[in-house]
Order: structure tokens, then sequence, then C-alpha cells
């Protein structure tokens, strides 16, 4: 890779519900896909700075992330993405802004191969990052 060849990073936040299911935002953009909280790092800012300033855009929610799960590159958007484990603050619904249209919590078994296994991983936090290629 050279010096000024562009690349994309982004950071997405695990967050669950008492009864395990991950929350997951419908786009209102590009293929109006499901998909975690989280979205591209700002110019100057940190993964955690970025997990945490995405889920205060996206669902209106201060977060904290708790540790870092794993990082991800997705060949489809020549980008890598990083994984956190964050919570929800008690009793709050997320106030989504114009960049999704629904929310909801799935069931592990609902989701799609690539979601399901950043998802996994997360859950599965064994005291290290663990990385994976789509």
């Amino acid at each position: 890779m050279a010096f000024d060849d562009t690349f994309r990073l982004s950071a997405h936040a695990v967050i669950t519900d008492a009864a395990g299911r991950v929350l997951l935002l419908k786009a209102t953009y590009g293929d109006l896909a499901w998909g975690l909280p989280g979205g591209a790092l700002e110019p100057g800012e940190t993964i955690h700075e970025c997990v945490a300033r995405e889920c205060r855009e996206e669902l209106g929610w201060e977060v904290s992330p708790r540790y870092l799960s794993g990082v991800y590159y997705h060949s489809a958007y020549h980008s890598q993405a990083f994984v956190f484990r964050c919570e929800a603050p008690a009793g709050t619904e997320p106030r989504l802004s114009a960049e999704h249209s629904a929310w909801r919590y799935f069931a592990l078994d609902e989701l799609g191969a690539v979601q399901r296994r950043r998802v996994e991983d997360c859950l599965n936090y064994a005291g290290a990052a663990v990385s994976g290629r789509f």
C-alpha cells in the first residue's frame, strides 16, 4: 500500500438486551441493510471516540466501550471495521437519527454470516482482540 492510498476505517458497537439478542439498525441509505451501530472515523478521531460518537448520533445514547473484541477487513469496501462491546443505558430506547428507519434486537441465529461472526467473537471475548477477513 502506498502512502497516498485511501483506506477506510470504522468502529461499531455490539449492544445486547437482557435476553442476549444484539441491537441492529436498518439503514435509510445504500442497500437499506440491518447493521451494528457505528460508522466511519472522522479525521483526528480515535476508534474509541468514533464508536461513542456514532452511538450518540445514531441512538441518542452515551456509551463507553468496554473492550475492543475484533478488527475485520471487508474487501468489498477496502476497509477495516473495529468492533467494540458496549452497554446501553438502563431503561432507555434508541432515538434514531435520519440515517436509520428502525431498530430491533436480533437473536444470533437471525444474523447473516459476517455479522454473526463479528458478534460471536465479541460475546466470546477471551481477553485479546481477534481479526478476520470477509
